[in-house]
């Protein structure tokens, strides 16, 4: 079965998602862990590699490549986080860091966009203002 993952990464918690289906996505597994980022970089990207174990579990399914939403950017000359509300993760190489924990791919947005064009995409508004979106992240 060809699943899709995805993980929310968020300054109190991490939640993650498994979904099926192809024009009718459907969640077979979401599951969060806490953040907990007073603990450092490091804490966070093992809490990230708990979750997907969790969702791997729970699922009986394996990730061939996972997409993150995180607060801030992706800066794209240097691949390091920029303008994050967790600290820790500022001037990190966050994408590869996973990327070299969890051994797939990993697409990297911010949260707030990623949340813009689900909402496009999948959401009640995608019929109704397909044109415009604002998002005020925090």
């Amino acid at each position: 079965m060809q699943a899709l993952w995805g993980i929310d990464l968020g300054g109190t918690k991490i939640e993650g998602v498994v979904l099926q289906g192809k024009d009718n996505l459907k969640p077979i597994a979401r599951l969060r862990v806490p953040t907990e980022q007073v603990h450092g970089y490091h804490h966070i990207l093992n809490q990230i590699k708990k979750l997907v174990a969790q969702l791997s579990a729970a699922t009986y399914l394996s990730p061939t490549h996972i997409g993150i939403g995180t607060p801030g950017t992706l800066d794209p000359q240097t691949q390091l986080l920029k303008n994050s509300n967790t600290l820790c993760l500022n001037d990190k190489p966050l994408k590869k860091d996973l990327e070299d924990l969890l051994g797939v791919p990993v697409a990297m947005a911010n949260d707030a966009n990623c949340f813009a064009v689900a909402e496009a995409r999948m959401g009640a508004v995608q019929s109704q203002f397909p044109e415009a979106r604002v998002v005020f992240g925090v």
